[in-house]
């Protein structure tokens, strides 16, 4: 074993780096002699690194397992190229005491996409002193921020914001521009892109054939860019302009595939667009999309297979989506099947014929957070709110008898609580926004981690308006946590001042106030005389003599409790600048200008008007016994006349 080590000691070191081909060779034939020699291994592993041979080289780990300790930072890399990149993170993490191993369980942690611990990485990298490692943890640390951004975990982003330094290398404005798009940002998004490809044409150090396969990936998100902001001519003339066979990455040249089948205008046959989406190239296992991406693949593969009529198909595979997750859940993937598979079920109808295909699916599914965010998505698009509310609430009763760790979880995800606030805000309901807040607040707050920033200061917002000492006090400790989070964070500093300033004054100490921003500047572009001559109500003076507000005149409107009137309940000849008749709905004797005609008319008017002169009582009663007594005696005559009737 040691002669084998001598000698291949020796032939290493009269070998120059680039002959890998003869360190494989020796070492080969040095295990031959003795398969126990794990420098042998170790030398054929690095020669087979070189080579480029990384499912050979895993498979020697596997095969030597000592070689697995021996050859760490070897052993992680051959998993990370070979696309077990979370394997390989498990293997270095716990020994990433060098740069390398930390370089490793950076982008391991990145392909993996536990950004959180990628990001920690990099930040070590960046705080230690690396020589001409800068310009690479740059845009590495780039590339992780946007990808924070896109799983909604912008928080911990070290830049929110391109700076100026973002925008000097290509590689870095690339990244600025995901970020950009992930946050909303199109314009922004746009901006950074250009200028990525200008910075990328300006480049001598690179070939044309290297800038073109550099641009490429950044024409295809220029692509996507300008459909989200409606510039579909313009998208679609890009996409004339990329050459699709020539983009090396597998997993960029599906994307773009996919995205000219959205937007190409001529693809209006659904059965074409199917077939063309499910011969795009699918990307090797060591190219594969981050799950944000491979998530919404998915469902332009189940909404084309839906306009293709394939129900039957959608609705098979989102349940085995769905039933291979315990129920409830809110993960993405889960949640959209739900989603599909209720437009499944539903078969294109809309509305109120959509919900009497729904709401007997939701029996069945009870816990489907898909679905159940479907049909309130329907109440609401019908304004049946109070409907879209008692369903939401009866969700979250149900979850929280239940008890499990995982249900309440579901039930104070921010995403279901904004839905509910957002419902009890429509209504004025804003004492149940509040409860809700705080609510939610509460019980994430004693979590390990808070899941949602925008949640814990909307509720410390909400708790703040509240009189009580217990909410206030709760508002405090809200945004005393996200101060110890991010010092620099100005909403926490501003609702941390206002809860103090409530409840413990003297905890109040200058290095907060001084971190809000200045009063007079704030108000500096404010012209005070100008908003009270445009408007503004000012105080009563104090003396007897009341001086008039200055108030800008409301505008003329219809008169107070005048409704409007169908046009299919007016007349034909109506006239809408002729006053309506108040009492057109009384009887004509009745109407208060009515003034009969004739002697006979006034001396009937006379009996029939209230207040009017009353004939005496005795002359009133003689009249109906006259009248009977004739009337009888008239009926007794006929009688008379005919055989046999009865009365």
């Amino acid at each position: 074993m040691a002669a084998s080590a001598k000698s291949l000691s020796s032939l290493l070191a009269q070998a120059s780096l680039d002959d890998h081909d003869d360190i494989l060779k020796a070492a080969n034939a040095a295990i031959k002699k003795s398969k126990t020699d794990l420098d042998a291994h170790h030398a054929k592993v690095v020669a087979l690194l070189k080579l480029e041979r990384y499912e050979d080289a895993a498979k020697l780990f596997e095969d030597t397992p000592k070689l697995q300790e021996q050859a760490r930072l070897e052993y992680g890399y051959a998993l990370y190229k070979t696309g077990d990149a979370g394997k390989a993170a498990e293997v270095v993490e716990d020994h990433a005491n060098t740069r390398g191993m930390k370089h490793l369980l950076g982008q391991a942690a990145y392909r993996s996409e536990n950004f959180e611990q990628a990001a920690n990485v990099y930040k070590q990298l960046s705080a230690e002193d690396g020589e001409h490692e800068e310009y690479d943890i740059k845009i590495n640390s780039s590339a992780v921020d946007a990808q924070l951004e896109w799983n909604h975990l912008g928080d911990l982003a070290q830049k929110r914001k391109p700076t100026r330094e973002d925008l000097e290398v290509f590689e870095t404005a690339y990244n600025a521009a995901c970020g950009s798009i992930s946050r909303g940002e199109l314009a922004q998004g746009e901006v950074c892109l250009k200028r990525a490809k200008d910075l990328c044409n300006a480049l001598t150090d690179l070939s044309e054939a290297e800038k073109k396969a550099e641009l490429l990936p950044i024409t295809v998100q220029q692509v996507y860019v300008l459909t989200q902001l409606g510039k579909i001519d313009e998208a679609e003339q890009l996409l004339t302009s990329i050459p699709f066979a020539e983009i090396k990455e597998l997993s960029t040249r599906y994307i773009a595939q996919v995205n000219s089948i959205a937007v190409a205008k001529e693809h209006t046959n659904p059965y074409l667009s199917h077939r063309l989406f499910h011969s795009s190239p699918k990307p090797p296992k060591t190219d594969q999309h981050f799950a944000f991406q491979t998530n919404l693949l998915r469902q332009d593969e189940y909404v084309v297979d839906l306009i293709s009529q394939k129900v039957a198909g959608v609705a098979d595979s989102t349940a085995k989506v769905m039933s291979a997750s315990p129920a409830p859940t809110i993960e993405p993937s889960v949640t959209t099947a739900g989603v599909l598979n209720a437009a499944a079920h539903a078969r294109n109808v809309t509305e109120k014929a959509a919900l009497k295909e729904l709401l007997p699916l939701l029996e069945k599914r009870p816990s489907d957070v898909g679905l159940l965010l479907t049909i309130t998505h329907i109440y609401v698009i019908t304004n049946n709110h109070a409907a879209a509310t008692h369903l939401l609430e009866s969700f979250f009763k149900r979850l929280e008898q239940s008890g499990t760790a995982s249900d309440l979880d579901v039930r104070h995800a921010p995403g279901l609580v904004a839905a509910l606030v957002s419902l009890y805000a429509s209504q004025g309901r804003h004492a149940h926004s509040k409860t809700e807040l705080a609510k939610a607040a509460s019980y994430w707050r004693h979590k390990s981690k808070t899941p949602s920033k925008a949640l814990a200061t909307a509720a410390g917002t909400a708790l703040l308006e509240s009189q009580d000492p217990e909410s206030l006090k709760s508002a405090a400790e809200i945004f005393e946590s996200l101060y110890e989070q991010n010092k620099e964070d100005r909403a926490a500093i501003a609702g941390l001042v206002a809860a103090y300033s409530i409840t413990d004054p003297s905890r109040l100490s200058s290095q907060l106030l001084d971190s809000l921003p200045q009063t007079a500047r704030l108000v500096s572009d404010i012209d005070a005389a100008a908003l009270e001559e445009a408007g503004v109500p000012t105080l009563a003076a104090p003396s007897s003599t009341q001086t008039e507000t200055k108030k800008r005149p409301a505008e003329k409107t219809k008169e107070a409790g005048q409704k409007k009137i169908r046009k299919s309940r007016l007349p034909k000849d109506f006239d809408p600048n002729k006053k309506i008749d108040p009492e057109r709905w009384l009887p004509m004797r009745d109407r208060t200008y009515y003034r009969p005609k004739g002697k006979k008319g006034k001396k009937k008017m006379e009996g029939l008007t209230q207040g009017g002169p009353v004939a005496d009582e005795k002359a009133v009663e003689q009249k109906p016994a006259a009248g009977a007594g004739g009337g009888s005696g008239k009926q007794q005559q006929k009688k008379k006349k005919g055989k046999g009737g009865k009365w």
